[in-house]
């Protein structure tokens, strides 16, 4: 096919010899198939953010760090040189997430480089070796929707251990590969603890899976893996090993407001008797 015009600075550097074909093209981005050596890889273009339907949200980049204090004024005023930044942030956001997670032992392409807006990454490929099908082009069965269900509630907290939350995760952006289930698509993911919405965000994305394979297995839909999960985070008690019920009991135990107002109150009584000192020594003479 002709080279999209994207894709031959890449082949101008050496790292594509060859584009095969297009794989697909989504909200955020166009994926080709394409040839590197002795290998078959995929490239991810990333559209313009004025060509993208996924707007990016406070929500999801809410905490993310930007080392140099020009790049990060310019992106707060907004100026052309600011939103180009922002989108090549949000861009490197994946490629440093999906590092992230592939040496953490999740199930992600694995990434190989990111050049001109474009990541090169692993061809997820199904037993037969061709493309992987998302989950939504599969219809399974009910014993096959629990345990990839169980897979991918594991590959969650192995993310969350990991410290991302992947903040978009549905059946829409997970292959079927052939040895099991990829989680992709993650220009969106967020620290989860530098951001307040991580958790509404993971209980999102669980409750993504379980509906999707509550279809198959209705049972699922009665679970609530997202709350244990992120209870176990908050307390620091989640692992990758750790055993999942599905069950979560909210803390019912009612606040002792008698408590917290003696709590603030003590408080406000030792900053005016603190004040207070302050005064009396500036008051004083040298």
């Amino acid at each position: 096919m002709k080279t999209p015009k994207r894709l031959e600075p890449l082949i101008e550097d050496g790292l594509v010899d060859d584009v095969i074909r297009q794989l697909m093209s989504g909200k955020e981005a166009t994926v080709f198939v394409v040839r590197c050596g002795d290998e078959v890889r995929c490239a991810k273009v990333y559209k313009e953010a004025n060509k993208r339907s996924f707007r990016q949200s406070v929500d999801y980049t809410e905490g993310r760090k930007v080392k140099n204090s020009r790049l990060a004024r310019a992106m707060g005023k907004g100026s052309k040189f600011g939103r180009k930044a922002q989108e090549e942030a949000w861009q490197s956001a994946e490629v440093d997430a999906l590092y992230r997670l592939a040496a953490a032992g999740v199930r992600v392409p694995k990434p190989y480089n990111f050049h001109e807006g474009v990541l090169l990454m692993e061809l997820v490929t199904d037993e037969h070796g061709n493309a992987a099908p998302r989950l939504n082009d599969v219809e399974f069965t009910a014993a096959e929707a629990r345990a990839h269900h169980h897979t991918l509630l594991g590959e969650v907290v192995r993310m969350l251990c990991a410290g991302i939350v992947h903040g978009d995760l549905s059946e829409f952006n997970i292959l079927l590969g052939s040895e099991g289930p990829v989680i992709i698509d993650l220009p969106q993911a967020v620290d989860a603890a530098g951001n307040n919405h991580a958790s509404s965000m993971l209980e999102r994305d669980v409750g993504n899976l379980t509906a999707y394979f509550g279809r198959f297995a209705p049972e699922l839909l009665t679970t609530q893996y997202g709350k244990e999960i992120w209870s176990l985070y908050a307390h620091g008690d989640l692992h990758p090993e750790v055993e999942l019920t599905g069950h979560f009991k909210q803390n019912t135990k009612p606040v002792d407001l008698k408590s917290v107002i003696r709590v603030i109150d003590d408080a406000r009584a030792e900053e005016a008797e603190w004040r207070l000192r302050q005064a009396d020594v500036q008051g004083r003479p040298g």
